[in-house]
């Protein structure tokens, strides 16, 4: 039993949920802060009405206000002085309890209700902005169906489980741990890790990540990484590290926090010592020394300056977890912000890997072959294999409608091409595709002349290509990688947003060419080797500020180079994954744009909170030492600016 209590608190869930809560208490925990707060609340305005009849009265409704609302805050702030800490949290709970021993017992009843109703409101806020890790974390289940070498099953706890470990799967439950699939098969839904919400079909050999819901069949994994190092632990962990890594200007205010608050404080006595011999006023009283002091401790304090940044980087990051964005710290979005071009791999990233044909030739004529009937028979012999190259003439095909003919004697040469025989109504077609050494083994001696003249023509052809021999003919069919569909109208938002395009690629130029022709990109580079790539990219991010978008091994070190380096999570290699800033864990690089403009509205959240509480603490701090500012709305002033600047910062939770 104590390692489930342990593994429970260790895991950072809520304990509302905690298996050891009875219901009725587990209903009752839930937002209890909040809970306190609006109680405390409406006590505190039954002793405002009662004190205008019956002020002795009134006290009875004003003590459960300080019982309720002040005794967390003074147990904090205790804690917070026995580690010889000097915050925010300690300043509010001596203006409170300085309000008391003035005689301002409301007054400081009511900065207790709404400190805490600000905390609460705090508190909710960073549940929200920390809603897609707690959302995973409920995902991965604790324990799995271990297959032990006799065949019978143990349910284990995650964290004893090794790899090279077997873990039955059934239908409906969710994948524990990263596993090769070594019996069964069924379809998957990917949805909480990638975005994509149609199934994926898993069978022998195939891998599942951690977190995918087995839809339908039953599988058996052999376990290729322990928990800790699972696609869902990973992920987690890249938020957590989003979140820990805190922008300049939010570690600066943190640690101008800390020396602020007992500067405050010092302050606050000295102006309540000498202001009667300034301003020729008592100490005690709502004109004294005293009043004016405490009042400017509370309209003074940074509650809002200090909250203005961390909500708002965390909604951020918590909106872009939403979108399948993975940022590693909050200060990418300053990065972003600032950078004003954008640098792309070509293959892979803007186009899909996948080859597309693009154009057919005749090598050398036949009678009664033409390059329609070329195809058709192309498309046949590839039927019956499996290669990119042969997809792509086998998907062009169906697209123009061709027929499917009937193929015999099929033989597939592995790293040649392949051969067989088509039985036309008239004649029989012997067929040969593939690279030209293979076709030069098949060409009959009254070719060998033609094929001296075509042979430097293809050797300078920097497309790729693949050659059919079919009764004397010759023919040529030309590929080129697919672009992304989504990439033309993805380059010119980005445009839109003034942003800067370059395309890098170690490709042909003539390959490179075409992509930025059909993309809409008006500068490339082509050739480059990964040394190459790193220099272009260091030169720009040095001048203008670079993003980087790749996924391969060889995009890694240019990745690190840039300003932000973006990497496609699905596809992407682990090392260009490491290496890089953002992930985009489904690939759906359509998205940067958007991600751009959350970056840039992130920063004038974030200027706004600023501003705002620099407003709140300087309209009221001034006045409040020349009396013109009564406690009351010293205090609701204060409370308000903070609870204002964490609802801008939810602002960025949208989509």
């Amino acid at each position: 039993m104590p390692y489930y209590f342990d593994e429970f608190f260790a895991s950072g869930q809520e304990e509302t949920i905690s298996p050891f809560l009875i219901p009725s208490s587990r209903k009752w925990s839930k937002n209890l802060r909040m809970r306190i707060a609006c109680a405390s609340a409406i006590l505190l305005c039954v002793s405002f009405a009662l004190s205008l009849f019956s002020p002795p009265f009134s006290h009875l409704f004003l003590i459960p206000v300080y019982f309720l609302s002040g005794t967390p805050a003074l147990i904090g702030a205790m804690e917070d002085l026995k580690h010889l800490e000097i915050n925010i949290d300690v300043l509010m709970t001596l203006a409170a309890l300085l309000s008391l021993f003035i005689g301002s017992g409301k007054e400081g009843g009511l900065l207790l209700v709404l400190f805490e109703l600000s905390a609460a409101l705090e508190s909710t806020v960073e549940h929200k902005t920390k809603s897609t890790l707690i959302h995973l974390k409920r995902l991965c289940p604790m324990k799995a169906n271990v297959i032990k070498e006799r065949g019978e099953i143990i349910e284990s706890s995650l964290k004893e489980i090794e790899a090279g470990a077997k873990i039955l799967i059934k239908a409906g439950e969710i994948v524990p741990l990263d596993g090769k699939v070594i019996s069964g098969s069924s379809f998957v839904n990917l949805v909480h890790l990638t975005g994509e919400t149609r199934p994926v079909s898993k069978s022998v050999g195939q891998e599942v990540a951690a977190g995918a819901l087995n839809l339908d069949g039953t599988l058996t994994l052999e376990v290729t990484r322990a928990s800790g190092d699972s696609t869902l632990s990973q992920i987690i962990r890249l938020i957590l590290e989003a979140q820990a890594a805190k922008p300049r200007l939010q570690r600066l205010l943190n640690r101008f926090g800390d020396h602020y608050a007992l500067f405050i404080i010092g302050l606050s006595f000295l102006f309540a010592l000498f202001l009667p011999f300034l301003f020729s006023i008592p100490y005690r009283g709502s004109e004294g020394s005293i009043y004016r002091a405490l009042t400017f401790l509370i309209a003074a304090s940074p509650c809002a300056l200090i909250l203005s940044t961390p909500t708002a980087y965390l909604s951020a990051i918590s909106s872009c977890s939403k979108r399948g964005i993975l940022l590693k710290g909050s200060v990418i979005f300053d990065a972003l912000a600032n950078c004003s071009r954008v640098a792309f791999d070509k293959t892979g990233t803007l186009t899909t890997g996948k080859l597309s044909m693009d154009r057919m030739e005749t090598l050398i004529p036949s009678e009664g072959i033409d390059e329609t009937l070329a195809l058709t028979l192309a498309a046949t012999l590839e039927r019956h294999a499996l290669h990119p190259i042969g997809e792509a003439l086998v998907a062009q095909a169906e697209k123009r409608g061709l027929p499917v003919l009937s193929l015999a004697h099929f033989k597939s040469i592995p790293g040649f091409g392949l051969e067989g025989r088509v039985d036309l109504p008239q004649k029989e077609i012997f067929l040969h595709i593939g690279n030209a050494a293979f076709l030069f083994e098949h060409l009959s001696s009254s070719l060998l002349e033609k094929w001296k003249e075509i042979l430097p023509k293809l050797q300078e052809e920097k497309d790729m290509y693949t050659l059919l021999l079919a009764e004397g003919a010759l023919f040529a069919f030309f590929f080129r990688d697919e672009l992304r569909p989504s990439v033309p109208s993805l380059i010119e938002e980005l445009k839109y947003e003034k942003l800067k395009i370059v395309m890098l690629t170690g490709d042909r130029r003539v390959n490179a060419e075409a992509v930025a022709r059909l993309s809409g990109i008006d500068e490339f580079f082509a050739d480059l080797t990964p040394e190459e790539k790193l220099r272009i990219v260091s030169e720009f991010s040095k001048k203008e500020g670079l993003s980087m978008v790749g996924d391969g091994l060889n995009d890694a070190p240019a990745l690190a180079r840039a300003t932000v380096g973006i990497s496609l999570g699905q596809i992407g290699s682990r090392t260009a994954i490491d290496a890089a800033d953002v992930v985009f864990l489904h690939d759906e690089i359509s998205l940067l744009p958007w991600l751009f403009r959350k970056a840039k509205m992130t920063l004038k959240i974030v200027k706004q909170n600023l501003s705002l509480a620099l407003l709140v603490i300087s309209l009221a701090s001034v006045p409040a030492l020349l009396g013109l500012v009564p406690l009351w709305l010293a205090v609701i002033i204060h409370e308000g600016g903070t609870i204002l600047v964490g609802l801008n910062s939810l602002r960025l939770l949208k989509k």
